[in-house]
């Protein structure tokens, strides 16, 4: 009778002939999410994962999974031999445990027989499982309808017990649906929509952009702890820092003041797009919300689009802004975002910035401006940083 840590797996166990591909990315994260912890061994065994660890880490092991993408439960098990002396004292042991640390009056128990060749079936493994708690732990019933404890029983190669699921992150695991560099900005948004493309397998890296001097280091400094927060979630993060001052310089001076804005949007489309390029990266990711500032109308997410041709992700676009918080809320990255440090949308920004823009003009616009000298310069001097967790 020992102790492991049972991991069930979401979207990955539904994906047929490439389920092999993303279960063994997965297995590669949870080892980097756990490896401090003595390198624990890591096993499968017929549709969850198993990590035989030293007890003492189980908690922090448990709390480092719960960030890891891919998976939906996580379950400290005792794992015995399928005996059903033993499973009867095992599940005895179990609900002790737990009625140790919280008060429970009902119980139900469910099993579930993977092992076919098991002679005992489900329903009747519960009842007997269920009739043996009845008599050897006082103060406990049955309730089948709505238990305080749930005693799960998983009968495969071995015997798993246990009393506690603890949910995860679910989605699916890093790197398994492609690249994106996030346009990432002090605000509340953009790490909201990187948390979310990462939930879908999307490794990230990040570009922020900033208009040092007229915004200060510690805006810069700001974005680099939202970085950190959301490497908890996504692993290291290449953080590309880009000075577009001279661009606003330019755009201010020879284009029309409304048209600031989206103009600005549109170099920095440009620039990400280079760096995807030059990096394999195959979109680009914005916190853009459909209405919530004057460039995020659908016609300037249009014209926005324009001046690229690699993809644009806006996994947020539906969302409102109580959404969207409450998700960085739980994220943690919310009380940095609303630190009051400006960003470089605050500078040369238009009293009436225009909503419903029009490509003609904006690209009449941009005949006054050396685009592609300005996009050079701007990356021949951006700032490369790997963000660690």
């Amino acid at each position: 009778m020992d102790k492991v840590i049972s991991v069930s797996l979401g979207e990955v166990a539904l994906k047929g002939l490439n389920r092999g591909y993303f279960e063994n990315k997965l297995l590669k994260q949870i080892r980097s999410a756990t490896r401090e912890f003595g390198s624990p061994n890591i096993y499968k065994e017929q549709g969850k994962m198993y990590i035989e660890a030293e007890e003492n880490y189980f908690d922090q092991i448990i709390n480092r999974l719960k960030k890891v993408f891919g998976i939906v439960y996580i379950s400290p098990c005792i794992r015995v031999e399928k005996d059903i002396d033993i499973i009867e004292k095992a599940s005895i042991l179990a609900v002790e445990e737990t009625l140790e640390k919280r008060d429970i009056s009902t119980f139900k128990v469910k099993t579930n027989r993977v092992d076919k060749d098991f002679p005992i079936k489900s329903p009747d493994m519960s009842k007997k499982i269920g009739s043996v708690l009845l008599k050897n732990i006082d103060g406990i019933k049955v309730d089948v309808h709505n238990p305080e404890l749930y005693l799960y029983i998983d009968i495969k190669d071995k015997c798993y017990i246990y009393t506690e699921r603890y949910k995860a992150q679910g989605g699916l695991p890093i790197g398994t649906n492609g690249k994106g560099l996030l346009l990432l900005s002090g605000g509340i948004d953009s790490p909201v929509a990187g948390f979310m493309m990462a939930k879908r397998g999307v490794s990230l890296s990040a570009v922020h952009f900033h208009s040092y001097p007229f915004t200060s280091e510690r805006a810069e400094q700001k974005v680099k702890e939202l970085a950190r927060l959301l490497a908890r979630y996504s692993g290291d993060m290449h953080l590309y820092s880009i000075n577009i001052i001279d661009i606003q310089k330019e755009i201010h001076e020879k284009c029309p003041e409304n048209q600031m804005t989206i103009i600005t949007r549109r170099f920095m489309m440009r620039i990400a797009e280079k760096i995807a390029q030059s990096q394999d990266i195959n979109a680009l990711i914005t916190g853009e919300s459909l209405g919530q500032v004057a460039s995020q109308t659908i016609e300037g997410i249009g014209v926005t689009n324009s001046s690229v041709s690699i993809p644009i992700l806006r996994p947020l676009i539906g969302f409102d802004k109580v959404d969207i918080i409450s998700i960085a809320k739980e994220i943690e990255t919310y009380e940095t975002s609303i630190l009051p440090f400006e960003d470089c949308c605050t500078v040369f920004l238009p009293k009436h910035p225009l909503t419903r823009p029009k490509l003609e003009n904006i690209e009449e616009a941009e005949r006054k401006l050396d685009i592609e000298y300005l996009v050079d310069k701007a990356i021949s001097n951006a700032i490369f940083s790997v963000i660690e967790p």
